[in-house]
């Protein structure tokens, strides 16, 4: 079991993929909860304007767009930028360009690292070994 201490509150918890205790979790469940509500209620708000009315933090609500949870809808109010190559995007940590190149990368290492297993060529000259023939020689 691994016991981890809570990012927001500092308490120990049993940490399970999520830098936050369950109490913390569903604070920020509520709060998320809370900014997505407002947005619909007023699509088109600023990220000041959802802040002041849900009071949740402008921190909060740009990590809820790098996680891709919620996403500004009107294109000239764009101010997340796309971590690999600085273009503006509406949410999430990379464009779509960068995604798809990331993962054409990602599958080319990947097949390198499967290399088909090399064949072992017996002493003998037979394309076969066997345990038989194995025991004869250590005897």
């Amino acid at each position: 079991m691994d016991l981890r201490n809570c990012t927001k509150c500092g308490r120990v918890f049993s940490y399970n993929g999520i830098p936050i205790c369950a109490r913390c979790s569903n604070n920020d469940e509520e709060e998320f909860k809370r900014v997505k509500d407002y947005l619909y209620d007023n699509p088109g708000a600023t990220v000041m304007e959802v802040s002041q009315e849900t009071d949740v933090t402008e921190k909060q609500i740009l990590r809820y767009l790098r996680e891709g949870r919620i996403e500004i809808r009107d294109d000239s109010n764009l101010f997340l930028d796309c971590e690999r190559c600085g273009k503006p995007i509406k949410s999430g940590r990379f464009c779509d360009v960068c995604v798809i190149e990331m993962q054409r990368e990602f599958g080319a290492v990947l097949k390198k690292d499967k290399k088909p297993p090399e064949k072992t060529i017996a002493k003998s000259g037979s394309e076969k070994m066997y345990i038989a023939d194995i025991r004869k020689k250590l005897k």
